[in-house]
Protein backbone atom coordinates (compact mmCIF):
# COMPACT_ATOMS: atom_id res chain seq x y z
CA UNK A 1 0.00 0.00 0.00
CA UNK A 2 0.94 3.70 -0.71
CA UNK A 3 0.36 5.76 1.67
CA UNK A 4 1.70 9.77 2.88
CA UNK A 5 4.89 9.39 4.86
CA UNK A 6 4.80 10.50 8.21
CA UNK A 7 7.28 11.54 10.62
CA UNK A 8 7.60 8.39 12.78
CA UNK A 9 8.42 7.11 9.67
CA UNK A 10 11.75 8.82 9.54
CA UNK A 11 13.96 5.80 10.58
CA UNK A 12 13.17 2.89 8.19
CA UNK A 13 13.38 5.73 5.84
CA UNK A 14 16.60 6.60 6.38
CA UNK A 15 17.97 3.23 6.95
CA UNK A 16 16.42 2.53 2.89
CA UNK A 17 18.02 5.74 1.98
CA UNK A 18 21.37 5.11 3.27
CA UNK A 19 21.64 1.65 2.40
CA UNK A 20 20.07 2.53 -1.44
CA UNK A 21 22.33 5.14 -2.08
CA UNK A 22 25.79 2.97 -1.01
CA UNK A 23 24.73 0.18 -2.79
CA UNK A 24 23.34 2.22 -6.20
CA UNK A 25 26.40 4.34 -6.13
CA UNK A 26 29.48 2.05 -5.56
CA UNK A 27 31.68 4.35 -7.31
CA UNK A 28 30.95 7.46 -4.65
CA UNK A 29 32.62 6.73 -1.48
CA UNK A 30 29.97 5.51 1.27
CA UNK A 31 31.61 8.36 4.00
CA UNK A 32 29.54 10.96 1.34
CA UNK A 33 26.23 9.13 2.02
CA UNK A 34 26.71 9.39 5.63
CA UNK A 35 27.76 12.71 5.91
CA UNK A 36 24.51 13.58 4.35
CA UNK A 37 22.34 11.71 7.00
CA UNK A 38 21.43 14.79 9.00
CA UNK A 39 20.81 17.03 5.98
CA UNK A 40 18.60 14.31 4.12
CA UNK A 41 16.75 13.53 7.64
CA UNK A 42 15.73 17.09 8.08
CA UNK A 43 14.75 17.74 3.96
CA UNK A 44 12.70 14.18 4.57
CA UNK A 45 10.78 16.00 6.73
CA UNK A 46 9.92 19.16 5.06
CA UNK A 47 9.26 17.09 1.85
CA UNK A 48 6.09 15.55 -0.05
CA UNK A 49 6.73 11.91 0.55
CA UNK A 50 5.10 8.73 -0.59
CA UNK A 51 6.11 4.80 1.57
CA UNK A 52 5.07 1.84 -0.07
CA UNK A 53 4.39 -0.73 3.26
CA UNK A 54 3.59 -4.10 3.66
CA UNK A 55 2.74 -5.35 6.78
CA UNK A 56 3.52 -2.35 8.97
CA UNK A 57 7.05 -2.59 7.16
CA UNK A 58 8.17 0.47 4.73
CA UNK A 59 9.83 -1.66 1.39
CA UNK A 60 10.54 2.25 -0.58
CA UNK A 61 9.77 5.55 -0.61
CA UNK A 62 9.57 8.70 -3.13
CA UNK A 63 10.09 12.05 -2.07
CA UNK A 64 9.56 15.08 -4.06
CA UNK A 65 10.43 18.82 -3.73
CA UNK A 66 7.71 20.60 -6.01
CA UNK A 67 8.12 18.61 -9.45
CA UNK A 68 11.69 17.66 -8.55
CA UNK A 69 11.43 13.88 -8.02
CA UNK A 70 14.58 13.74 -5.40
CA UNK A 71 14.98 10.00 -5.19
CA UNK A 72 13.25 6.42 -5.13
CA UNK A 73 14.59 3.89 -2.65
CA UNK A 74 13.26 0.42 -2.56
CA UNK A 75 14.64 -2.04 -0.08
CA UNK A 76 17.49 -4.35 -1.64
CA UNK A 77 15.43 -7.75 -1.86
CA UNK A 78 11.96 -5.81 -2.40
CA UNK A 79 13.58 -4.92 -5.67
CA UNK A 80 12.58 -5.50 -9.36
CA UNK A 81 9.14 -6.11 -7.91
CA UNK A 82 7.11 -3.59 -9.11
CA UNK A 83 7.55 -1.39 -6.34
CA UNK A 84 9.31 1.63 -7.63
CA UNK A 85 7.54 1.71 -10.79
CA UNK A 86 3.89 1.69 -8.41
CA UNK A 87 5.62 4.79 -6.19
CA UNK A 88 6.53 6.54 -9.54
CA UNK A 89 2.91 5.71 -11.31
CA UNK A 90 1.87 7.71 -7.72
CA UNK A 91 3.30 10.68 -8.13
CA UNK A 92 2.38 10.98 -11.78
CA UNK A 93 -1.13 11.02 -11.16
CA UNK A 94 -0.59 13.86 -8.84
CA UNK A 95 2.02 15.93 -10.94
CA UNK A 96 1.95 16.60 -14.77
CA UNK A 97 5.63 17.18 -15.19
CA UNK A 98 8.78 15.74 -13.44
CA UNK A 99 12.15 16.46 -13.59
CA UNK A 100 14.93 14.44 -11.37
CA UNK A 101 19.08 14.02 -11.66
CA UNK A 102 20.48 10.54 -11.89
CA UNK A 103 23.79 9.65 -12.01
CA UNK A 104 25.21 8.34 -15.74
CA UNK A 105 26.86 5.74 -13.80
CA UNK A 106 23.92 4.56 -12.59
CA UNK A 107 22.45 2.54 -15.75
CA UNK A 108 20.47 0.48 -13.44
CA UNK A 109 18.39 3.14 -13.07
CA UNK A 110 18.80 5.43 -16.58
CA UNK A 111 17.39 2.43 -17.94
CA UNK A 112 14.07 2.67 -15.37
CA UNK A 113 13.61 6.40 -16.16
CA UNK A 114 14.04 5.87 -20.11
CA UNK A 115 11.36 2.75 -19.33
CA UNK A 116 9.08 5.58 -17.75
CA UNK A 117 8.68 8.02 -20.52
CA UNK A 118 11.72 9.93 -18.90
CA UNK A 119 13.93 11.66 -21.50
CA UNK A 120 17.23 12.92 -20.99
CA UNK A 121 17.28 17.14 -21.71
CA UNK A 122 20.63 17.70 -20.35
CA UNK A 123 24.31 16.43 -18.68
CA UNK A 124 26.63 18.23 -16.17
CA UNK A 125 28.82 16.93 -13.65
CA UNK A 126 28.20 16.96 -9.72
CA UNK A 127 30.03 19.58 -8.08
CA UNK A 128 30.14 17.96 -4.93
CA UNK A 129 30.58 14.20 -6.48
CA UNK A 130 32.86 15.15 -9.30
CA UNK A 131 30.22 12.56 -11.05
CA UNK A 132 28.82 13.06 -14.14
CA UNK A 133 24.35 13.56 -14.39
CA UNK A 134 21.74 13.40 -16.42
CA UNK A 135 19.11 15.99 -15.55
CA UNK A 136 16.13 14.00 -17.18
CA UNK A 137 11.94 15.25 -17.34
CA UNK A 138 8.76 13.76 -17.57
CA UNK A 139 5.63 15.31 -19.10
CA UNK A 140 2.23 13.77 -18.84
CA UNK A 141 1.12 15.32 -22.23
CA UNK A 142 3.75 13.25 -23.78
CA UNK A 143 3.20 10.46 -22.36
CA UNK A 144 -0.14 8.09 -21.85
CA UNK A 145 0.41 5.68 -18.55
CA UNK A 146 -0.53 2.31 -18.51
Amino acid sequence: MIRKFEACDIEQVMRIWVKGNIEAHDFIPREYWEAHIPVVREQLLQAEAYVYETDGEIQGFIGMQGDYLAGIFVEKQSRSRGIGKQLLHYVKNIHSVLSLNVYQKNRRAVKFYQQEGFSVVSEDMDEATGQMDYTMSWNSRNCTMI
